[in-house]
């Protein structure tokens, strides 16, 4: 089973890029961040025409997230449940599929709003940590892929990319992320490579892209026993190089259908 996550930045510019890519690797799943836009803006019917069936948690201009599935689902929440708030932000959508538990974020960035908006990132974390840990004492496999916004070590960070002082790389926001990894589960990509550079982001400013100075910032993060089916992750960098890229390459995990 594959299993795939892509900051998208904007789908109505990006749906030939999706496209494109699902056409050539096919995956089962894959989750879309920051799609910017409201589900009626949405390219379901194209994606469909593609083979793929969606569900969609859009937001005018900002955020939003979408999953593209080629296999029966069945929505299980289009929010954080901890955060289900009269106006939340378009960040979550969770799908159960061949049995197992697909939740697709886009957490907060956490550089904007000035203390506000850092404490809202690390709210967010705790209410994933939390659903987590709902899902563990339920007995259920599950996988939390998406845009983390979070370089859990120095080595997710090219040097000299990122300030100590950047929301991205503060020793609060890597504490939660290593908190979400207690709990029990697997960073898929540090699993099978567990070091080098496997940046997922690249900024479109000062040359970063040639320069390789980049960021690993999106994630998946498995559950124990899906953990034990992992056979191969990496971000798919061939689509940073692409004519008018996303500044995000996907996230690839593949799961053998059962455990080894």
């Amino acid at each position: 089973m594959k299993i795939a996550s892509w900051n998208v930045n904007s789908i109505r510019q990006r749906q030939t890029h999706v496209l494109d890519w699902l056409e050539r690797e096919k995956p089962d799943l894959l989750g879309l961040q920051e799609i910017k836009c409201e589900d009626a803006a949405f390219p379901a019917e194209a994606f469909r025409a593609a083979g793929y069936d969606s569900v969609v948690v859009g937001q005018k201009s900002y955020n939003g997230v979408a999953i593209l599935s080629r296999v029966p689902f069945a929505v299980t929440t289009r929010a954080l449940p901890p955060l289900n708030d009269d106006a939340p932000q378009a960040r979550y959508v969770e799908i159960e599929a061949n049995g197992l538990i697909f939740g697709n974020l886009y957490l907060p960035n956490g550089n904007s709003g000035g203390s506000a908006g850092y404490e809202a990132k690390l709210a967010f974390m705790e209410a994933l940590a939390l659903h987590a840990r709902a899902l563990l004492d339920a007995g259920r496999d599950f996988v939390l892929a998406g845009d983390y916004n979070v370089c859990p070590t120095d080595e997710d960070c090219a040097p000299g990319a990122l300030p100590p002082t950047d929301a991205l790389v503060r020793p609060e926001t890597r504490a939660a992320f290593r908190r979400l990894i207690w709990l029990g589960l697997t960073d898929a990509v540090r699993a099978l490579h567990p070091h080098g550079r496997q940046y997922t982001f690249w900024d479109y400013q000062a040359g970063a892209w040639p320069r390789d100075c980049g960021l690993r910032i999106d994630h998946a993060l498995l559950s124990p026993r899906l953990a034990e089916r992992l056979r191969d992750a990496h971000p798919d960098r061939d689509e940073r190089g692409r004519n008018q890229p996303s500044d995000h390459v996907p996230l690839v995990i593949t799961l053998d259908d059962t455990p080894t």
